[in-house]
């Protein structure tokens, strides 16, 4: 019987993998890896790796303490590495959503009731609720997915992060 050991990424250790095309253009298919996509960023950039009609998927760095984010519907989070502390406040007043469906950033600090917070570690997931405003912390640098719709704050860099060749 073959045996098979699952390694995990990371931020400071991770393979990059690749797709093998057979009698096709690379550029037909997408790939990139979180982890290297993650290292290059600036802390709290959000970056598309993954897309689905508006759905999106984008990879943060976490290091420090980032701006406050909110969105008008729930969005997830998934630390891939490292420790994460996610702050929440219920909003006073409903944030402008400058004209998308995604995520923005406030300015200044969140105005409203404390709601809690959620530390998080390496596989676990937090959910950021509609309407409500959050900001992630780390004393380290992490990784965080983040499942949400494609808004200003999103980018797309698939030249830069896909596999061509």
């Amino acid at each position: 019987m073959t045996e098979y050991k699952t390694e995990f990424g990371s931020l400071d250790n991770y393979n990059k993998g690749g797709v093998q095309v057979i009698k096709d253009d690379p550029k037909n298919y997408v790939f990139s890896n979180v982890y290297e996509v993650a290292k290059n960023a600036a802390p709290f950039e959000r970056i598309a790796v993954a897309k689905n009609f508006e759905y999106v998927v984008e990879v943060m760095r976490v290091e420090g303490v980032s701006p406050w984010f909110t969105a008008p519907h729930d969005e997830f989070a998934l630390c891939m590495d490292g420790d994460i502390e996610v702050q929440f406040v219920k909003l006073a007043e409903a944030a402008p959503n400058g004209g998308g469906d995604g995520a923005t950033q406030l300015k200044g600090e969140a105005e409203g009731q404390k709601m809690g917070r959620i530390k998080a570690g390496k596989g676990h997931m937090a959910m950021l609720p509609a309407g409500a405003a959050y900001r992630f912390q780390s004393e380290k640098p992490a990784v965080v997915m983040i499942q949400t719709i494609h808004g200003e704050l999103t980018q797309e860099r698939w030249s830069e992060i896909c596999q061509t060749e």
